[in-house]
């Protein structure tokens, strides 16, 4: 299909709008895609982030339970989704969640007014696990688009091996981070001074933060046996720790790490503080992130917002962590799932001089910029977009928003099949630097 710019209808379904990486990457596209000067699309249950994409000038059309794994429900979301897709005149549909995707490609395979197929383009966001019979080919659906994007290289090699998509389909998109909101020069001291009364925060006192929705493999659990250790061992420092994130309804989680925490003797210095409307004054506020995740993450969006804040990060090293955090230079790896090491890295950061601190911290988001910006993932979309449509999104997006750094991503290149993927580049072994060295609690 050969289309302008102005002419292309691009359509985005995921299961709802509410909070997480992937509708913050669909408000985020939806907004390149009107940039551009076409026109944006997005089909969900609908949730909060609804007036958001309103703002950047797309539109959203409702399909009730648009995450329903139910099969018979899957197949009249299908039959409704073909009729908007018709109706709307679409050029592509864009599917980032795998009950949606099965969707679209039900209905990507209705044939066209004018003649043809509608292209799926599909976005593995996930974990995406396959420990019983038949997850395996549900999970399928996110591999079987006319390009398949990944959002880091750790997710492309899984791709690769496990569900064979081929270079000529495959593009490897890492997230980004708002580097103009993620903006340390940007964060008021009001701002900052407004989230520490909200949660209880006694002045000058060092923060330690942990961003992220409350579940169990986030590592919130081990996080809290880390600062056991580290008050037991280490009485005299002085700190508290933010837990910044929303609880899956129907769940308990919240509970048992309150029980947890009182078990321990620190509910006095643990906070759990929500949904945060304001992470980069959080972040300002913190005297380190930490995410000690059980899990590999496809990609860990807070680790670059925190690094662009110029933030020292903690991260379990496992996952696209490998690949956004060098140790010792733009933060700290710790071996996953280990107490000991994370209390380890905790007190390194807690004791680090304060010039130690500002050269980690501006490493870190010089590699942002370089690498890991929102723009960034926006262009590089909008060319996955032109390979399929023949358009030229990315250019007029360009002309629109200079970029302020261009990393190499694959779908950043003109058009055409892609060298075969080759192995995550490992960087050279290096050792621990003297400020983790130099403090263990065992020592």
């Amino acid at each position: 299909m050969s289309s302008s710019s102005d002419q292309a209808v691009i359509l985005q379904i995921l299961p709802a709008l509410d909070q997480g990486g992937v509708e913050r990457g669909t408000l985020e596209m939806a907004d390149a895609i009107t940039r551009a000067g076409a026109t944006a699309l997005v089909v969900s249950a609908g949730g909060r982030l609804e007036p958001h994409l309103r703002r950047v000038g797309a539109l959203h059309i409702a399909l009730p339970h648009c995450g329903s794994r139910n099969p018979l429900r899957m197949l009249r979301n299908a039959r409704a989704l073909a009729r908007i897709m018709n109706d709307h005149r679409v050029s592509l549909v864009h599917a980032r969640s795998r009950a949606p995707a099965w969707v679209a490609r039900l209905a990507c395979r209705k044939p066209r007014a004018g003649g043809g197929r509608t292209p799926l383009v599909t976005t593995w966001h996930g974990v995406h696990a396959h420990g019983w019979p038949g997850k395996r080919l549900y999970n399928a659906v996110l591999a079987s688009g006319v390009r398949v994007i990944a959002i880091s290289r750790h997710i492309a090699q899984r791709l690769a091996a496990e569900y064979h998509v081929g270079p000529d389909r495959l593009r490897t998109i890492p997230r980004g981070a708002d580097v103009q909101q993620f903006d340390p020069d940007a964060v008021s001291g009001q701002r900052q001074h407004h989230l520490a009364e909200q949660w209880d925060i006694p002045p000058d006192l060092p923060v330690i933060l942990m961003p992220g929705r409350l579940t169990h493999w986030k590592g919130q659990g081990l996080l809290l046996q880390a600062l056991t250790l580290l008050a037991r061992a280490r009485p005299e420092l002085k700190w508290c720790c933010v837990f910044a994130g929303s609880e899956p309804a129907g769940t308990r989680y919240a509970q048992e790490l309150a029980a947890q925490a009182a078990q321990a003797g620190l509910t006095d210095i643990i906070r759990f503080g929500g949904h945060c409307d304001d992470m980069p004054a959080a972040m300002a506020l913190a005297a380190m992130v930490v995410v000690p995740s059980l899990r590999p993450e496809p990609f860990g969006r807070v680790v670059v917002e925190a690094q662009a804040m110029g933030c020292p990060v903690i991260a379990a090293h496992h996952g696209a962590a490998t690949e956004t955090v060098d140790h010792g230079v733009t933060g700290l790896c710790v071996p996953p799932n280990d107490a000991h090491a994370l209390a380890d890295a905790i007190l390194a950061v807690l004791s680090m001089p304060p010039a130690g601190l500002e050269a980690m911290g501006h490493a870190a988001r010089r590699m942002v910029l370089a690498r890991y910006t929102t723009q960034a993932m926006q262009h590089a979309t909008l060319a996955v977009y032109d390979e399929v449509l023949h358009t030229a999104l990315a250019p007029a997006f360009a002309r629109l928003e200079p970029m302020r750094s261009m990393p190499a991503h694959p779908a950043d290149d003109t058009p055409g099949p892609q060298p075969a993927l080759q192995a995550a580049p490992q960087p050279a072994s290096r050792p621990a630097p003297p400020f983790f060295q130099d403090h263990h609690l065992a020592g």
